[in-house]
């Protein structure tokens, strides 16, 4: 049996249509100093490259 490799599974999550979605690394703390317009950005998920999604696909056997 595969077994779903956890590390992926908490910071990647899978799309109705069997995208992987991500969120963008750096704000959780030194937020005074970064601009709206990049917080803002920030807030927003993003969709994993396709060359990155394949391995990271085969993590999570079972979907999530």
């Amino acid at each position: 049996m595969q077994k779903t490799k956890k590390s992926v599974a908490k910071r990647f999550k899978l799309t109705a249509k069997g995208k992987l979605v991500r969120r963008t690394p750096g704000f959780r703390h030194l937020l005074a100093s970064k601009s709206n317009k990049q917080k803002r950005r920030a807030s927003k998920d993003k969709l994993v490259a396709e060359g990155h999604a394949q391995p990271l696909l085969r993590c999570l056997p079972h979907g999530l």
